[in-house]
């Protein structure tokens, strides 16, 4: 049976590719060829793992059982390669609640280093190389046992998750971006900051709770198509400002180390949860003078990530995340 585990309401199912064949989805051997073939396994491993059994879906719930599905690791001892599947069937270069979740999985198969290890992330995307490694180490905080994900230094800007066409705007004497689409959705989201931490991210910097969208409100027509237009690549979506898609995610000051967040996943939609979005936002928060660095607690409706940042000479040199998963009943 596939196990689903839950990361702050972040749901994947995680597979082998081994289990992925027995099933008559035929995966290649290696992450790499895995990654390049995608469009010819992917979708069907979705259906086949992630899909509602007929007659269970529950009334509002959205359309797939899971967030996505992890597969992997395609070896048997670290470093682990894995791939991170959307339920749309495309691949994510990075994901932090996924890569939490497959760290505890790694963890209950007896898989992870006492010390932690390396996991390497195979997708398909031209404008970062493949695979994208972050280094996984098991620690307690506050009593509470999980892994801290290290993410590396973060980009900023349009350049950073190749961005076309957004204006300049000055914010707290800090150079963010106008992303027309948005702010056409809704004229309170007129600020934004492109912000990397493997994946990309478009933060929008709202001074109100009022300008917070709910996943509710992201999930009805018209407001979820003209989200899905901004985030999702073409076909699905118009690829702008960004042909590959991007992450969306809004953040409210609450105070000197704390954000409200929400957020909307390309090739996923609203979600409870994601721990890079979290990263991204506590990154943007950070750039635009809100935060300083040290610790960050980003909120969203599926639970608080805890976020370090590390400054030195005036730049965040690294992003860590801290998360927990548990194995779903």
């Amino acid at each position: 049976m596939t196990p689903f585990y839950d990361a702050r309401g972040n749901i994947y199912a995680v597979t082998t590719p081994e289990s992925l064949r027995d099933q008559g989805v035929e995966v290649p051997a290696t992450a790499a060829d895995a990654a390049q073939t995608y469009a010819a396994w992917a979708s069907a491993a979705i259906e086949a793992l992630c899909s509602w059994a007929p007659g269970s879906q529950p009334s509002g719930s959205k359309s797939h059982r899971s967030d996505g599905l992890l597969v992997g690791p395609f070896q048997a001892a670290p470093p682990y390669d894995l791939l991170i599947v959307n339920t749309d069937g495309t691949l994510a270069e990075r994901s932090g609640n996924g890569l939490t979740i497959f760290s505890q999985y790694l963890t209950d198969q007896g898989l992870m280093p006492d010390g932690g290890c390396p996991l390497r992330v195979h997708h398909d995307k031209v404008d970062v190389p493949s695979p994208g490694q972050i280094t996984v180490v098991p620690a307690t905080v506050e009593e509470v046992r999980g892994f801290w994900l290290d993410l590396g230094q973060p980009g900023f800007g349009p350049d950073a998750v190749s961005a076309e066409g957004a204006e300049t705007l000055w914010f707290n004497e800090r150079e963010v971006n106008h992303v027309q689409r948005l702010s056409r959705l809704n004229p309170a989201w007129q600020r934004s900051q492109f912000v990397r931490v493997g994946n990309p991210h478009c933060v929008t910097l709202v001074e109100s709770a009022d300008a917070l969208p709910s996943n509710r409100q992201m999930s009805d027509s018209p407001l979820a198509e003209g989200l899905t237009s901004v985030a999702f690549a073409q076909p699905t979506g118009a690829g702008e400002p960004c042909p590959a898609g991007i992450n969306l995610q809004w953040a409210l000051r609450e105070s000197d180390s704390r954000i409200i967040a929400r957020v909307f996943e390309r090739g996923e939609g609203p979600t409870a949860s994601s721990g890079t979005s979290a990263s991204a936002v506590a990154c943007a928060a950070w750039r635009v003078g809100w935060v300083k660095s040290g610790a960050v607690q980003v909120v969203m409706p599926g639970g608080t990530a805890p976020i370090l940042l590390e400054e030195q000479g005036g730049e965040l040199r690294r992003v860590s995340l801290f998360g927990t998963a548990r194995l779903m009943d």
